[in-house]
């Protein structure tokens, strides 16, 4: 890395692209790059520093970034092969390498503690670097979330051994890792149109716990089925909720409050009180906790971290909290997979048990609608009141047959529809919501404010 002075970044607007972005800028680079459409991250990283452009066309690279003996190009791997620029870099002899490798270079050169998992590893990446920040140890965060606390996906620390890495399983990027650490959270199938099979996609798990370096460890969720592959010079832990090395006890909810204690396979840590009191969040803390534990974090910080924790952007964040026993509600999030969504509706039921629940959706990825379509409908059936938008298609291209009709017809709940985006917002003027919960990976986030600003122009 100390023969680039600058980095070009092709798709620059991603969450995680932003965080390496963020990264070279801290380090002195210049940095570059394209993204396909503008977005609020994208206008962040301009003001910063970062030049972008949003076409995709080889003569607005800027001069900087033309050197191929001073230049390292970065892409995204949901990027196509045969993108123009890519070709363009290839051709001249530049150095081409996935986001992943350069996460992976982090790793080699630190102590990462690497969060993976179907879902969760978001919350949990982003809980573990706040420990860290809090207990003044601090890190170089790489996040796949806006961490509310400090309204960014990256921290920087100049003097911290440690890094924090969101291990993130799409296109096997996670392989590029050497964690000190590797968390494990879930291993339900995903990413098939990548994997093929659930069994290719635990098996890519698997190898993800051979890269772990010596001296290292595993934290993995109780029953999982997951064989991990470490070698003997590295410490297997496990977690949950109620078992496992690391787990709660004496767990408390009311008044909008989660407290509990965590149990350790050395001491017993009371008085863990939630920022963020979701249930689910109970397991996502623990995770974080054991990770920051095995680096010796103080109980003391770890206790104080929890407490003022407000979560990523988009996972599990209110928009709309009136006070009152009938106040309306409205929350947002990332859930793209049916069993995060079931417990996204789940926690949503726990908080506000007996009010009306309307679910808005919208499907991430025609090979995710096409597999897990009677899943995503069972999840949705949860609720009372259902609104689908159409798939959000990111990387693919429509697939034959595949909609969102699918997961509509099977949805159990007696009131269900299907809006266009556009016709979406006018839509909510003829509904009366007590508690919203809008969910997917897609640019549903996009409609939040008018979705927000229309749920309060309703009469109570």
């Amino acid at each position: 890395m100390k023969d680039f002075d600058s980095l070009y970044f092709i798709g620059a607007g991603g969450i995680g692209m932003a965080a390496l972005e963020r990264y070279f800028l801290a380090k002195g680079k210049r940095v570059a790059g394209y993204d396909r459409t503008p977005s609020d991250l994208t206008a962040e990283l301009q003001n910063e520093g970062v030049h972008i452009d949003f076409e995709e066309r080889p003569d607005l690279i800027p001069d900087y970034c033309r050197d191929p003996q001073r230049t390292l190009v970065v892409y995204t791997a949901a990027m196509p092969e045969n993108s123009p620029l890519l070709t363009w870099f290839r051709e001249r002899g530049f150095e081409v390498v996935k986001r992943a490798r350069v996460l992976g270079i982090v790793t080699e050169h630190s102590k990462g503690l690497c969060f993976s998992g179907t879902h969760g590893k978001t919350t949990t990446s982003s809980m573990a670097a706040h420990i860290m920040q809090v207990s003044g140890v601090g890190c170089n965060a790489f996040l796949g979330g806006v961490l509310r606390n400090y309204n960014s996906n990256f921290l920087l620390s100049d003097t911290s051994p440690y890094s924090v890495i969101e291990a993130d399983e799409f296109d096997r990027s996670f392989h590029q890792l050497s964690p000190y650490i590797a968390v494990v959270t879930s291993t339900d199938p995903d990413h098939l149109d990548i994997y093929g099979t659930p069994e290719n996609y635990l098996e890519g798990f698997a190898h993800f716990t051979s890269l772990i370096k010596p001296g290292g460890a595993l934290i993995m969720h109780t029953g999982l089925a997951l064989q991990p592959r470490v070698s003997p010079e590295v410490t297997v832990y496990t977690y949950g909720r109620e078992e496992g090395d690391f787990h709660a006890t004496r767990i408390v909810k009311g008044q909008g409050t989660i407290t509990f204690s965590l149990v350790t396979p050395w001491e017993t840590i009371d008085d863990i009180e939630l920022g963020v009191p979701v249930d689910i969040n109970i397991e996502n803390a623990i995770a974080a906790m054991a990770a920051c534990r095995l680096v010796n974090i103080p109980a003391d910080a770890m206790r104080q971290a929890m407490a003022t924790f407000q979560g990523p952007k988009r996972r599990f964040e209110f928009w709309l909290k009136e006070a009152g026993d009938n106040g309306r509600v409205m929350i947002d999030d990332y859930a793209h997979h049916p069993d995060e969504l079931r417990a996204s509706i789940a926690s949503v039921r726990d908080l506000y048990p007996g009010r009306k629940l309307t679910v808005v959706f919208q499907p991430h990825l025609y090979t995710r609608t096409r597999d897990f379509a009677p899943e995503f409908a069972q999840a949705l059936s949860l609720a009372d009141e259902v609104i689908l938008l159409p798939i959000y298609p990111a990387r693919e291209l429509p697939l034959p047959g595949v909609s969102s009709e699918m997961i509509l017809n099977a949805v159990k709940c007696p009131v269900k529809s299907i809006y266009e985006k556009k016709d979406f917002i006018d839509s909510i003027k003829m509904r009366n919501f007590e508690v919203l919960l809008t969910a997917g990976a897609g640019d549903i986030a996009n409609l939040l404010p008018m979705v927000c600003d229309e749920f309060q122009k309703q009469p109570r």
